[in-house]
């Protein structure tokens, strides 16, 4: 009997990555507040992480792109101008989401300044992350096997819609918690009376105060994005449960190494950090099941 799989891991790779999760949601239901007093520490090296960190995880817009672009044009010319028309949304899906949440800091980088520099300096700011995202495309087409389209067409889409479905989600639940954040918290005079737990929910309160965005973690919902790797893995010519299981592990130390970032820098509490990935990790399960059993289902029809 074939074994089950999730993102093309074992089954023991999913119950473990949910069981760690809920482990640190108990956790940090208990003890969030002083695990943020012991970790916290603001660095440069802390700041540059959390800014371009998220790098890592937005090729994988481009690189599903690709994937669709790879599958359709395989299917026949009558779908070469679909092909190019997700390839180019996948690209700027990763140009926009960067620009949106990390071109502050470009900005800087830049030197720009709102109304006093010139327009085309921003556009130079904003031309340095398309720049950035040129060579996916380029590997992704030379790694990708095109010998299953409707299986790469199936990944790229589950790999698009998951992440903006993971996107929206938070954001809605930023909303309904409204909890505030530790790096607000301790500008108080008394910083523990005003911390609510991730249940004592306020909804609405937060608007458009980022102060108040700290429940589930948005960074973690990026960074929660890379436990695809082996989905992507498993669509390249070179293919192998190793290679699979490698990236697997990469995406575990990279979303380890990010939630303890994101404590780090005061940004968010341990529970915000763990619900965040597991939010993620259980979208992205679901749609991109979903995806290939429907894919899987098309090639048995076709036989």
């Amino acid at each position: 009997m074939k074994e089950k799989k999730i993102m093309s891991m074992p089954m023991t790779c999913f119950i473990a990555v949910v069981s760690v999760c809920l482990f640190g949601i108990v956790v940090g239901s208990l003890f969030d507040y002083p695990i943020s007093v012991t970790l916290a520490n603001k660095t440069d090296f802390g700041a540059f992480f959390a800014t371009y960190g998220s790098y890592f995880s937005y090729c994988l817009y481009p690189a599903a792109g690709t994937c669709l672009f790879v599958g359709l044009k395989k299917k026949g010319e009558k779908y070469h101008m679909l092909a190019w028309t997700l390839m180019a949304i996948s690209y700027f899906m990763a140009v926009y989401y960067s620009n949106n949440y990390n071109g502050k800091a470009v900005r800087e980088l830049f030197h720009y300044t709102p109304g006093e520099s010139s327009a085309m300096l921003s556009v130079a700011c904003w031309l340095f992350w398309v720049v950035l995202y040129l060579w996916v495309p380029f590997f992704m087409q030379r790694a990708l096997d095109d010998k299953n389209p409707d299986q790469l067409i199936a990944v790229g889409a589950a790999i698009l819609v998951a992440g903006i479905v993971a996107d929206n989600v938070n954001l809605w639940l930023k909303q309904v918690a409204s909890r505030p954040r530790y790096k607000y918290l301790i500008t108080l005079d008394d910083p523990k009376s005003e911390f609510r737990n991730w249940w004592q929910m306020v909804p609405n309160l937060a608007g458009s105060n980022d102060s108040f965005k700290s429940w589930p973690s948005g960074n973690m919902t990026i960074a929660s994005m890379l436990f695809s790797l082996p989905m992507l893995s498993d669509m390249t010519k070179n293919r192998s449960e190793a290679k699979n299981m490698c990236y697997f592990l990469i995406a575990c130390a990279f979303v380890t190494l990010y939630g303890f970032n994101r404590i780090h820098m005061t940004n968010h509490f341990l529970s915000d950090v763990c619900f965040g990935t597991l939010i993620t990790y259980l979208i992205y399960s679901t749609i991109s099941t979903a995806f290939l059993r429907a894919a899987e289902d098309s090639i048995k029809h076709d036989e």
